[in-house]
């Protein structure tokens, strides 16, 4: 009815429903009908370059990253061999290494493991090896993200979450947001918060 009503028309094909649900007693959610045609359920999908899964856990988006990124560590091997200054090759280090590991990262970083971490810095310690010459870190180059996502946000009145950032009677600092699971705590909005509270 909504489509109809705002002129829009779906593609049953490509549709995908991800079911995200943490509940203990999960119960069977109603199939999606679209055109009398049922809307197939999938364990992860990828949306905008982002690979995005039911259980929220970004592995195999990081993976796809890593391997994205490695392949253009060839490129940056031939250029020091071609006796490129440093900074050309730190230019295009930034350009499409970084670009590429960076794709998103206020999305996955908080909720990052361990282990995918490890391979995302593996990339830039690499490239450093590469360039003879130390490079930004991963971790610093996503806060500064958050707090900036988190910035423009507060500054938009219109923004759809702008009022999850409300200042306490101090005017200082904001409100923090309860969490009650390490998922939730690490996530953008209550990260972002504590980023800012402490600057």
């Amino acid at each position: 009815d909504w489509c109809k009503t705002n002129n829009l028309s779906l593609n049953v094909e490509k549709t995908k429903e991800v079911i995200v649900n943490f509940r203990k007693n999960r119960h069977s959610h109603t199939p999606l009908h679209i055109n009398d045609s049922d809307v197939e359920v999938v364990s992860g999908t990828k949306f905008l370059g982002v690979k995005i899964t039911n259980s929220l856990i970004w592995s195999n988006n990081i993976t796809s990253l890593v391997k994205r990124a490695q392949q253009w560590l060839h490129f940056l091997r031939r250029m020091r061999r071609a006796h490129l200054p440093h900074p050309i090759l730190t230019t295009f280090y930034r350009g499409t290494i970084e670009s590429i590991l960076t794709s998103c990262i206020s999305v996955w970083f908080g909720d990052c493991r361990a282990s995918d971490w490890k391979s995302v810095q593996r990339v830039v310690r690499t490239a450093e090896k590469i360039i003879g010459t130390s490079l930004p870190s991963i971790g610093d180059i996503a806060t500064k993200r958050c707090v900036s996502k988190a910035s423009s946000i507060i500054k938009d009145p219109t923004h759809l979450h702008h009022g999850l950032f409300t200042l306490l009677p101090s005017g200082k600092r904001y409100r923090s947001i309860r969490s009650r699971t390490s998922r939730f705590c690490n996530s953008f909005f209550p990260r972002a918060i504590r980023l800012l509270n402490a600057m």
